[in-house]
């Protein structure tokens, strides 16, 4: 049902490279670049996240409870994909575990810009 997900941020390039990067393994990359506006994805008719510095030209603004979760197909690409996070600047806002037993397995982090990502598995 996700076509793409929107997050705003102050420097593009900065963005853009982190994103690349965090899904580089999978296959992510920048599909689009349209300025102040990137989609990056691993293939075509997949759901991407887009990158954009914001209309108005004002901050970009984390919402408060909004968070994107990205899927992984294992606990350990989970907390492989929080760590290259944090490795490309990103900050925890929770480590990896096991947050509903037998269940959901989740690992939480921020981007450069505040965005909260999860990356997730069911189990």
């Amino acid at each position: 049902m996700i076509g793409y997900v929107t997050l705003g941020v102050k420097d593009m390039e900065r963005a853009k490279k982190f994103y690349g990067d965090l899904f580089a393994e999978k296959g992510g990359r920048v599909v689009m670049d349209q300025g102040r506006l990137a989609f990056i994805s691993v293939g075509r008719g997949k759901p991407m996240l887009a990158v954009c510095e914001p209309y108005d030209k004002g901050d970009p603004t984390p919402g408060n409870g909004t968070m994107v979760a990205l899927t992984a197909d294992s606990k350990e690409e989970a907390e492989a994909m929080y760590n290259r996070a944090i490795e490309l600047g990103g900050t925890c806002d929770g480590a990896p575990g096991q947050r509903i037993p037998d269940r959901f397995y989740g690992a939480y982090v921020r981007d450069p810009d505040g965005n909260k990502l999860c990356f997730f598995v069911f189990g």
